[in-house]
Formats: structure tokens, sequence, C-alpha cells
């Protein structure tokens, strides 16, 4: 019973990190020490069908709640108090980077490694740099085309969500879908035009759940031949995520009482993650 609270709360917070751009669901599976087990359940999901539903079913028991409670909650954070807010998601990242660093320890230091960590941390860099435009979709009245195209953006935004460092929502927000995305999700959770927000859900939730499968066997492969490398290239992600997450704090103006309590929360955020991870 325990495990399976435990797996709530993780899951709780990987559905928080989808809601804000720039924090990435894998980054934070990742630091929280589930994201091997993610994959494998995901990528094996019917040759085991009982086991992956005990590890899986309360993960996304976590998401669902976390993205039905707190999706209003985290965007009135986000504009009234940024810096405690983000400075608390720098801090589950940070709590969770022991836990990485332990599976390239004491293990060859090629100059290839590095070369992959370089790679990795300069792809997300570029994603911190680049802006969100400005256009959003209109998701009312979507034609067979425009529903095709919810599909793909849906495959692309679960290929981002399990990719470490890079941010799904981010991506949406470049895309334009995030804002119309997400005032379905908050019209859908309060029963608003139901049968179309459910239709439109649906068709994004079946290409976000192909592009997760996908993902996740090209990284259960990676793991299994490479894996010395696919750490190196993870911590490159990880480490990358925490500028495309700062950033945006550059452009406000400081509040000292902010920057207490966000540095405050940012080692609440550490230990959090680390005790988590070791659960």
């Amino acid at each position: 019973m325990k495990e399976k609270i435990f797996l709530v709360l993780k899951g709780f917070v990987i559905g928080i990190a989808n809601i804000i751009p720039g924090v990435s669901g894998g980054t934070l599976a990742i630091t929280l020490g589930i994201y091997e087990d993610l994959i494998k359940a995901i990528s094996h999901f019917f040759s085991n069908i009982k086991e992956n539903l005990k590890l899986l079913i309360p993960i996304f028991i976590g998401m669902v709640l976390s993205l039905a409670i707190l999706s209003n909650v985290i965007g009135y954070s986000l504009e009234h108090y940024p810096i405690p807010t983000t400075l608390f998601f720098v801090g589950l990242i940070l709590g969770g980077l022991p836990l990485l660093v332990k599976h390239i320890k004491g293990k060859e230091k090629s100059i290839s490694n590095w070369i992959v960590f370089l790679i990795t941390f300069l792809i997300v860099a570029v994603f911190a740099f680049l802006k969100s435009g400005n256009a959003m979709v209109d998701l009312s009245n979507l034609s067979i085309g425009g529903y095709l195209l919810l599909f793909i953006v849906g495959v692309v935004a679960a290929a981002t969500m399990v990719i470490p460092g890079i941010s799904g929502s981010f991506v949406l927000m470049l895309l334009g879908y995030y804002e119309p995305i997400i005032n379905i999700i908050r019209e859908f959770t309060k029963f608003k035009n139901f049968t179309s927000n459910f239709i439109i859900l649906a068709v994004f939730g079946i290409g976000v759940l192909l592009g997760i499968i996908v993902i996740a066997k090209i990284i259960e492969y990676l793991l299994e031949k490479q894996p010395i490398k696919t750490y190196y290239g993870i911590i490159g992600f990880v480490l990358s995520s925490m500028i495309s997450i700062i950033m945006p704090l550059l452009e406000l103006e400081f509040v000292i009482s902010q920057v207490i309590i966000g540095i405050i929360l940012l080692l609440v955020g550490m230990v959090i993650a680390y005790k988590l991870g070791e659960e």
C-alpha cells in the first residue's frame, strides 16, 4: 500500500510538470527514480499486463489528479508568484541528480560519452532560447484535417514528454496548441461542451499514447545497447532543462520576498525529489 501511495505522489508531480511550459515530465520521472520502470512497462505492456498495470495505474491516477486539481492553481501561481513556483521545480530536478550520477559513477569517461552529453545539452539549450508564438489554434469546429493534425501534435507532444529535458507543454506552446488544450481540459473537468471536448481530448490522447509507445521502445533500446552513453545524454538533457525553466525569470523584476521564499521552496523541492527517488 505504501508503495502505491508513493507511485501516486510521483505521478502527481509528473502531472504538474506537464502543465508548466519548460518543465519536462520525463526529467522528473528520472529524478523521481521511475523512468526506466515506466519505459519498460510501456514498451512491454502486453507481455506482463498485470504487473505493468500495478506500476502504471497509480502513476496515471496521480497525473490525472494533478491535471484536474492544479491546472488552474499552477497558472495562478506562475502568474502571481513566478519565482517561488519556478525555483520549486528547479529544486525537484536538482534533488534527483544524485540518483542519475550513480548510473555513470565509476564508469568509463570516454570522449564519445562527453560528446553525447554536449549534444543533448545543446539541443535543450536551443529550446530555451526559442520564443513561443502568439498564434493560437482554434479547436472549435475542427475539420477531418484539423483532427488529423491534432492527432499528429499529440504524437509530437508525447515524444517530448517522454524525452528528458524537453517540455511537452513548451512544444505545444510553440505550435499554438498549449492554451487551447488547457482550456479544453478545464471545460471538460467542469462538464462544459462535454461531447465535443471529449472527442478533441480523445483524438489528442490517442496521439499522445502512440507517441509514448514509440519513443519508449526507442529509449529502451538505447538503455539496453548503450546504457552509459544514454545516461550521459539524459544528464545533458536534465542539466540543460534548468536553463529553459530559469530563462523566463530573467525578464522579471526580482522581489526580495519572492526570492527568499523561492530559495526555501527550492530546498524543499530538492528534499522531496531526493526522498521520493529513494522510495
